[in-house]
């Protein structure tokens, strides 16, 4: 069912047979790899909503904000150049450096891997702390795709590449961390942003809420210097997004709200008496 919805929708690709495989194997293989592939069944839920986004692009039901959010950018948190107020990403721009380049792709690419890998370490050491963790990126990410379609926004590059106009089918564009693909010989970034469900969901940032969510419940579980290593790698990653002209500051803010109100809002509905057996029930399910 999945694949063929897949094919009716977004079209199909080759990642789609190794998720499924990967679950089937898992589920069949062991007690053990049947808990942990149904413990995490929760991010897989998340990537196909995230790629089954591709289907129905937000600017289908509001106009996508081009230039009042640039505006607003450079209001706000402009900065002055030589007499002339730019965003902080146009003034990034002025000042690139192979270091930054390289420094703003790794942190970048964190994202991925310090949530998935903090999960990890959740599962096999309170079972119940991961499954809560879970939640929360998932929540915070169905937040922040409800303002996609309430706000579609475009990203620092749009403007710079295609000014206050809009297109609709613009792909996705890797923008700055080109560069680091470009340094390293590879295509990480190219290949990831090819793959983009939607280019006109900039506000919020949800690459700043993730490793925010990552630090809220490093500190939960005191995992010690770890939290201080989560924490350069938010800033890095706010750092490489305006840097990268991936998200303007605005963004990124939007992003640290979201997380905030995500945690907050989690935590007060898990108090409700149906989430609570929904808790109680999965948990039996992956213990």
């Amino acid at each position: 069912m999945y694949l063929l919805l897949s094919r009716l929708f977004v079209g199909f690709k080759a990642e789609q047979i190794v998720l499924i495989a990967v679950f089937c194997i898992s589920y069949f293989a062991s007690s053990t790899s049947r808990k942990f592939v149904l413990g995490f069944s929760i991010f897989i839920v998340y990537w196909i909503i995230f790629d089954f986004m591709k289907a129905i692009p937000n600017y289908q039901f509001n106009d996508v904000h081009i230039a009042d959010l640039y505006h607003f950018e450079k209001n706000i948190f402009g900065l002055n150049y030589k007499g002339q107020i730019l965003t902080p990403n146009e003034f990034w721009i002025k000042f690139q450096q192979p270091l930054l380049d390289g420094l703003s792709g790794f942190f970048y690419l964190c994202w991925v891997p310090v949530p998935l890998l903090f999960a990890v370490y959740l599962f096999f050491r309170n079972r119940e702390e991961f499954l809560k963790f879970s939640l929360t990126f998932f929540w915070v990410n169905i937040l922040g795709f409800i303002i996609y379609y309430l706000f579609p926004a475009a990203p620092p590059w749009y403007v710079e590449l295609f000014g206050n106009n809009f297109y609709r089918l613009t792909p996705g564009n890797s923008a700055g961390l080109q560069r680091f693909d470009a340094m390293f010989h590879l295509n990480i970034f190219g290949g990831l942003y090819s793959h983009s469900s939607n280019v006109f969901a900039a506000m919020p940032s949800l690459h700043a809420a993730y490793p925010l969510i990552v630090l809220y419940y490093g500190i939960r579980n005191r995992v010690g210097f770890f939290n201080v290593l989560f924490g350069i790698v938010a800033i890095g990653i706010w750092f490489a997004a305006v840097y990268s002209s991936h998200h303007y500051v605005t963004d990124i803010i939007a992003g640290i709200l979201c997380f905030i109100i995500g945690v907050i809002s989690l935590n007060a509905i898990l108090k409700l008496k149906a989430p609570q057996k929904f808790l109680q029930h999965y948990l039996s399910i992956i213990r």
